[in-house]
């Protein structure tokens, strides 16, 4: 039989233990044989093995390749500079890969800051006596005590309990305390036992003794990790994006090269220097900046994020959120506070409901005593830290909350005896002294406080409680009850002066009912708005009761206030196929209840499998594996569990559900700004390689040498593409529904926007720049040109001048696929003017400087050159802008 069906004498026989404890050498011997109470923490890659994983993803690998064929030539043939190309290349591919890190490794290291586990200390009786013992050394058969405040340890199964409540919702989702009791239960489960403590779980009052039947691993705690840990890893649709991008443009720089190799030496070259073509070639077409310019762009989204409380764990995850089209969202801890609030009165005075605001103790003595009772009626505990200071049960911290809003008079009430709660009377009473004589102040349960009252305070003094008025306070308790509110009734008696303390409750004045809600967190509601305005279905997968969720749903907004949404059940989950499953997740505002940890996590793959990209919102133990199936996970940080954190691919740090709508906005933005930078930085690579292709067919001297494609691709375009990708949020980016999972990021429009428009107009410009210098010093087609003669180091210049001059009239072309330039202004992103004097101020230093001259084989130009290379930027302009004109026109056409 199951532990929670035995008696409390049974169980511990069961367990080869007993009221005493274990001795300290049985103790030791379950140590070593079922090992330390503790759960494996969700494992990630070694920081070793993710440190060379930045250096050998596929764009690395092709770079190492080029750089490794560098050396080579520099070995076999000294004085061409191959071994400098070599070294920018190594450099390459070391920016690329420790920005990634980096950004990982600072999020590792705050998140870490972040983490709670189990209780470190625990009170076992051990041999009769009790002592303290570190977590991880409780074992089965254990005998423990837990009181208020406390977090249970491991799973055990109650002895002994005295007005015993905990918080299960880390574990279940369960928003409200619930009794425990050491009496045999017939659950179906440990988790619905009411005799069992869930490992992870806190006490809020009372105390017990219980006694361990699992640990670690074994516990339902440590069950949901693993659950978590046995989850693949969800690769990013941005990351897929990306290597796609990587490999596509790998592939045509790679088949170019050796192709332009084998020109070389059709054309008489030497192996060298059909090598150098192929390799420049390559350098080329293979955008450098791209990976250190994207993985910029997401860490300074990140930074954007941290600001707003946001951790981004992994970089990705900044655009992945942008393209979701499904939020599966945990109520309790996510869109409520998880603590209890009184939303609503129902007042025996009047036979009304009223709004705690409302109720006036100084002026109506019902409300005097009604506060009274929320008062003192309590076993919390005054500690200075938590919810108003108080340490207990939520709902009795929110009454003291109310009564000492509504500025009662509330002299000190001396404690004179207490009748506890019992899960079987689900009603507890204080008696206290006070200036009328003793005082019995009662609350509990609506069916177990009524039947025990005789009058109901009146406006006018107590009364005789009516049939019609018990039939109006049950009326009041199931329509509370509907709303999904949690009820408490509430209830006095003036005891004799010399009365002892009663056994139980009897002949009490009904004063009236309370409303507790676990309330939404601020900006819920509009942020639930405005994603959905965005076109993302938001979907609550919670293990709490259908009323609660359904009440919650409509205070945010999530279904209609008359609307009566599909409710889907765990019970009636488990009986559904996967087909029936993918039908309901197709009806709207569907809402899951009573959910656990595996049914999370079937959900979001269903979801997945229907081609949705899923987001998943949690803070408990049971959320974590949904969490890391999903494409992006999103934990809690302050409420959020460890386990939840670690499978997270974000962290909102103050717990601020609005914060995902600034994510989302950021997401968006990100995958448009990376299409700019791509658009900007692809055009600057077909422009350097014209001149190769020129090289390669027609036999001219080379116009650009593969250090200086180095200085255009790592040096000056690099700070406005940066600047590119951070590009202001579009008013209409939370107005239009989630790109398409299959929505390329290299797509044929950018593709022939770069390379066969923008990119051949400046590689004109180059080649026109290149031959202008030749020309005009006297040299004429099929002429050689030493690669120290002043003239070629010139041209080389002018070639190199003119890419970066079309670049920076380029960079405000490719701010919109659509818009005009000249309508997007120049000070809407301050970052681009920054990164045109930083791109201007390097091109003059290796123009007109001798280390310049020196590392990248330039010589300073006349002024009319750059001047020559301004009609070809102004054409560029107004032949983008007459694209865009006729885009525009057709979609408004359309």
């Amino acid at each position: 039989m199951n532990v929670y069906s035995l008696s409390a004498d049974e169980a511990l026989a069961s367990l080869h233990s007993g009221r005493a404890g274990l001795t300290a050498a049985e103790a030791a011997r379950r140590l070593a044989e079922f090992g330390p109470n503790a759960v494996e923490r969700v494992r990630g890659k070694p920081l070793s093995i993710r440190l060379i994983g930045s250096f050998t993803h596929f764009f690395a690998l092709l770079l190492w390749f080029a750089a490794a064929i560098a050396f080579a030539a520099e070995l076999s043939q000294p004085g061409l500079g191959m071994a400098a190309l070599g070294y920018a290349i190594v450099a390459v591919i070391a920016v690329n890969g420790l920005f990634a890190f980096v950004q990982e490794y600072r999020s590792e290291r705050t998140l870490a800051a972040l983490a709670k586990l189990l209780p470190v200390a625990v009170k076992v009786v051990r041999g009769g006596v009790v002592t303290v013992v570190q977590s991880e050394e409780v074992v089965p058969g254990d005998v423990v005590l837990v009181g208020q405040g406390d977090s249970v340890a491991a799973d055990c199964r109650l002895v002994e309990a005295f007005a015993l409540r905990v918080n299960n919702a880390t574990v279940t989702g369960e928003a409200t305390p619930v009794a425990r009791t050491p009496a045999p239960t017939d659950a179906p489960d440990s988790v619905h036992s009411a005799n069992v403590l869930l490992a992870g779980t806190s006490v809020l009052s009372g105390e017990g003794t219980a006694v361990v039947f699992a640990t670690g691993r074994n516990t339902e705690f440590g069950k949901i990790a693993r659950l978590t840990q046995v989850t693949a890893e969800v690769r990013s649709p941005f990351f897929e994006e990306i290597a796609l991008v990587s490999r596509v443009i790998a592939v045509l720089a790679t088949g170019l090269g050796i192709a332009f190799f084998f020109v070389g030496l059709w054309q008489g070259l030497s192996l060298w220097h059909a090598l150098m073509i192929g390799i420049g070639i390559i350098v080329a077409n293979v955008p450098e900046g791209l990976l250190p310019t994207i993985t910029l762009a997401l860490a300074m989204g990140a930074q954007r994020m941290a600001r707003r409380k946001v951790l981004i764990r992994h970089l990705p995850a900044v655009e992945t959120l942008g393209s979701a089209t499904v939020i599966c969202t945990d109520k309790t801890g996510t869109l409520t506070e998880n603590l209890m609030a009184v939303r609503t009165l129902f007042l025996a005075r009047t036979g009304a409901f009223a709004e705690p605001a409302a109720i006036a103790p100084r002026s109506a003595p019902a409300d005097r005593r009604l506060c009274e009772v929320a008062r003192w009626c309590q076993t919390l505990k005054r500690t200075g830290a938590g919810r108003g200071g108080w340490l207990g049960d939520p709902m009795e911290a929110a009454l003291v909350e109310m009564a000492e809003a509504a500025g009662a008079p509330l002299p000190e009430r001396p404690l004179r005896g207490e009748i506890p709660f019992d899960a079987d009377r689900k009603r507890m009473s204080t008696i206290h002294d006070s200036a009328d004589g003793p005082i019995l102040y009662t609350k509990g349960a609506l069916e177990t406080v009524l039947p025990a009252c005789t009058r109901a305070e009146t406006a006018a003094g107590p009364a005789v409680l009516t049939d019609d008025m018990r039939r109006q306070a049950g009326e009041a308790g199931d329509r509370l009850a509907a709303e999904g509110l949690r009820v408490l009734a509430l209830a006095y008696r003036l005891l004799p002066a010399a009365a002892p303390v009663p056994a139980d409750e009897a002949e009490l004045v009904f004063l009236g009912l309370v409303g507790f809600e676990d309330p939404p967190r601020a900006g819920v509601a509009e942020a639930i708005r405005t994603t959905r305005d965005a076109g993302l279905k938001v979907i609550i997968t919670t293990g709490d009761h259908p009323h609660t969720t359904v009440a919650v749903a409509r205070r945010i907004g999530l279904v209609g206030p008359d609307e009566e949404p599909p409710v889907v059940t765990g019970d009636r989950l488990r009986h559904l196929t996967e087909a029936q499953l993918r039908m309901v997740l197709d009806r709207p505002n569907v809402i899951f209840a009573r959910l656990a940890a595996d049914q999370k996590l079937g959900i979001v793959r269903a979801l997945r499998a229907k081609g949705h990209v899923v987001a998943a919102t949690g803070d408990g133990v049971n959320d974590a594996p949904a969490l890391k199936e999903a494409d992006i996970g999103i934990a809690m940080g302050r409420s959020g569990s460890t386990v939840a954190r670690e499978a997270a691919d974000m962290v909102l740090v103050e717990d601020n559900f609005a914060n995902i709508v600034d994510v989302i906005e950021e997401g968006r933005t990100v995958f448009d700004n990376v299409r700019k930078f791509i658009t900007y930085i692809l055009t600057s690579n077909v422009a350097e390689l014209v001149p190769y292709l020129a090289f390669a067919l027609f036999g001219i001297p080379l116009p650009l040498t593969i250090i200086q494609i180095l200085a255009v691709d790592l040096g000056t375009d690099m700070l406005p593409a940066l600047a590119l990708g951070a590009e202001p949020p579009d008013a209409a980016a939370m107005r239009r529904p989630p790109r398409r999972r299959g929505q390329r990021l290299l797509d044929l429009s950018l593709l022939l926007r770069s390379y066969l428009f923008l990119g051949l107009m400046e590689g004109l410009a180059a080649m026109a720049a290149y031959f202008f210098v030749l020309y005009r010093g006297g040299w004429s087609l099929g002429e050689p040109l030493a690669a120290s003669a002043p003239l070629y180091l010139r041209a080389t210049t002018a070639c190199l001048a003119a890419i970066v001059v079309v670049q920076v009239v380029n960079v405000f072309l490719c701010r919109s696929e659509r818009e005009s330039a000249l309508g997007r202004g120049l000070f809407g992103n301050r970052l681009i003017l920054l990164g045109i004097a930083v791109e201007a101020g390097t091109v003059l230093l290796i123009v007109y400087t001798d280390l310049g001259n020196a590392i990248f084989g330039t010589a300073p130009i006349e002024a009319d050159i750059w001047a020559f290379t301004l009609p070809f930027a102004a054409a560029m302009l107004l032949a983008e802008e007459a694209r865009k004109w006729v885009v525009r026109r057709r979609r408004t056409a359309g």
